[in-house]
Parts: C-alpha cells; structure tokens; sequence
C-alpha cells in the first residue's frame, strides 16, 4: 500500500526553490514513462506518490500559501496516490483553440465514467473522483478529470506480468478512442500495484 504525503515530505520554500529544476527533471522523468495519449486529444496522466509531492511542492511555491496551506495540499492530492490495488489518472482534455475546446467540452458531459482499462482482455470501468464537478449541470465537461481503476487481485497480477497487454480507453459517443500501453508504461504502473 502507498504511503500519504506527510507534512514531514514537504520541503522548506527555500530549499524546494533553490533545488526546483532538479527536482522537476526527476519526477519529469517518472512522468515520461506514465503518460498515454488517447485519442487525438486526451492524455492520462497516471500519478504515483513522487507526482504528487511535486504537485503540492509546486502549488506551494507558486501561491506561497506558507503552512497554512500544507494541510489542504495535502488532502487534495493525497487522494490521487494509489492505494496499491488501483491506478489513478489525471485525465486532461488538451485542445489549444478556446472556441474548438469549449464546443467539444459541450459535447463530452459524462466522459468521466466512460474511461476504462482492459487488463488481459477484462475490462475495468474507472471511477470518477465524486468529490468535484465533472460535468457541469448544463452538461458540460470539465477538462481535467481525476478517475481510479481498482484491480481485483487476479488483475493485479495479471497487469503486473510482464508483457501483458493493457489498453487505456473511452468509449463515450463523442469520443470513442484507445490506446495500448507500451511495455515501458506498463512496467511502470505496475508497480503502483505492489
């Protein structure tokens, strides 16, 4: 099971600061081999715990919130590490053109819960993180989603054999596209399921 960011993992402002660009090579390198682009214009993005220390170590440097907000970086993205019996993915809805991307965001309401994974041909349907708005109530879609796969323990296995094939997909009616993860990526969502 995944260990929680603790208020003991963050660092000083001015250490993170003055260590920043290497520690945004690290963890970008980390990133490279987690990312799955779908379709012509959604990308996965799947976090582990080293993903989201440097998204709250980012957020702190950028808004300088101070300890104060430590505590509500830490519960909005703790959340996102997985448990050791789930992936968990940012889902990011990426089109340049405001005016492309707002009509195609009108047309997308309820992609959340039609993301899925297929482990060894068993399909697994994603979770959408209840806790915000995915879709507006005009039927909107958020650009940005948060969504988690729970693997059964035969799952688990199966993902974490090497060579299995694993397809990232959506099927909604307005976007139906997959995409097969690379043995490199596999690998290493794997082992987020130790």
């Amino acid at each position: 099971m995944a260990r929680a960011l603790t208020r003991a993992d963050i660092l000083p402002p001015e250490r993170y600061a003055a260590e920043r660009r290497e520690h945004r090579r690290r963890i970008g390198e980390i990133k490279r081999s987690r990312r799955v682009e779908v379709g012509p214009f959604v990308t996965f993005y799947f976090e582990c715990w080293e993903t989201m220390w440097l998204q709250v170590q980012e957020m702190l440097h950028i808004e300088r919130g101070g300890e104060a907000q430590i505590a509500d970086e830490l519960s909005a993205y703790n959340p996102l590490i997985p448990d050791g019996s789930e992936l968990s993915a940012t889902v990011m809805i990426e089109i340049e053109d405001p005016g492309r991307r707002n009509a195609m965001l009108s047309r997308l309401g309820g992609i959340e819960h039609k993301m899925f994974l297929t482990v060894a041909g068993e399909s697994v349907r994603g979770i959408a993180d209840a806790t915000r708005e995915n879709t507006s109530p005009e039927g909107k879609a958020s650009s940005v989603q948060f969504v988690k796969f729970p693997l059964t323990f035969a799952q688990k296995e199966k993902f974490r054999a090497a060579g299995t094939q694993v397809i990232v997909g959506i099927d909604h009616p307005d976007y139906g596209h997959m995409a097969v993860l690379p043995e490199a990526v596999r690998a290493a969502l794997a082992r987020d399921l130790e």
